[in-house]
């Protein structure tokens, strides 16, 4: 592993008890390939971690953002986004420090969303666990206020299959219908084109997984249509 105080300059956290790091920087794949790890990884820290999470956004937007109850859920949901997360894992450079097992990181797992996510609620569960809740509220707070405060001109924290499905059933009554048109490339390469159809209106998108893709293209007929985030709010 590469030094793990260089991580902690990353975070800006110490920790005194530096295995609950190690802890959440060990993905399940590794056990497979390391028999001592086979029982150990970080699922536990990431369960923890979502829902220390969920309670300082909630709590963050209860104090300081005047949304009703609704417009709560759904802003809370957008940032604490698989895309958000893994975002902010990149920024930290979290992907360097995994433990993967080799299939797993020849694979693209270092750069993977939803590994980087789910390392990003570990790194949080472990903090809590390390310190106490102001300090695992601080550590949140300094990578994801900037979304929530600035979320009406954030489009990536958008969740726009939602905003769009929104806007149908209030318009038309009826939801959006997603189609694989292709998919292409080697396994571990692949590329997926989502089309979405709302009233022979249609958006399309190609991305590396079909999640992606389908927000894309989503997002691309909600421009087409003039949707905007705050018309379903």
């Amino acid at each position: 592993m590469k030094n793990l105080l260089d991580l902690e300059h990353r975070l800006n956290y110490y920790f005194n008890n530096r295995n609950l790091l190690k802890n959440a920087l060990l993905h399940k794949s590794f056990g497979n390939e390391h028999r001592k790890y086979k029982n150990i990884n970080n699922e536990r820290l990431e369960l923890l971690g979502d829902s220390v999470l969920a309670l300082i956004v909630a709590e963050y937007l209860y104090k300081n953002r005047n949304f009703n109850e609704g417009t709560m859920a759904k802003v809370k949901s957008m940032v604490v986004s698989e895309p958000i997360l893994a975002k902010i894992s990149r920024e930290l450079k979290v992907g360097e420090y995994l433990m993967l097992s080799k299939g797993e990181e020849n694979t693209g797992g270092r750069d993977r969303d939803s590994i980087l996510c789910d390392t990003f609620e570990a790194i949080l569960g472990a903090i809590y666990i390390d310190s106490n809740l102001r300090e695992a509220k601080s550590f949140a707070l300094s990578h994801i206020r900037k979304y929530i405060d600035n979320i009406e001109g954030n489009e990536e924290i958008l969740d726009y299959k939602t905003i769009l499905q929104e806007y149908a059933q209030k318009k038309f009554k009826i939801v959006p219908v997603y189609e694989l048109v292709s998919e292409s490339g080697p396994d571990h390469m692949k590329e997926f084109e989502i089309e979405v159809e709302l009233m022979n209106h249609r958006g399309r998108a190609k991305a590396r997984n079909k999640k992606k893709a389908e927000q894309l293209s989503a997002k691309d007929l909600c421009i087409k249509l003039g949707v905007k985030y705050n018309e379903t709010l």
